[in-house]
């Protein structure tokens, strides 16, 4: 039996799906694709969470080559 949606954890979304936003999709796929210079394709086939730290190491990088200067 299902528990009641009262006791659902807070951080799940109502239903159980949530979308991402396309914009945010654009970004991150651009941010990977313009620095790793990887197909469209294999950068829209990376898990959410991949993808995400792709970007995070990325601006890590970033940060630290201009703050080299």
């Amino acid at each position: 039996m299902l528990a009641p949606i009262h006791r659902r954890p807070r951080r799940w979304p109502p239903g159980g799906i949530m979308t991402y936003a396309p914009d945010r999709i654009y970004e991150e796929v651009s941010y990977v694709a313009y620095h790793f210079h990887w197909p469209l394709d294999d950068i829209l086939d990376l898990e959410h969470a991949q993808r995400l730290r792709y970007v995070s190491e990325i601006a890590a990088i970033n940060t630290r080559l201009s703050q080299e200067r």
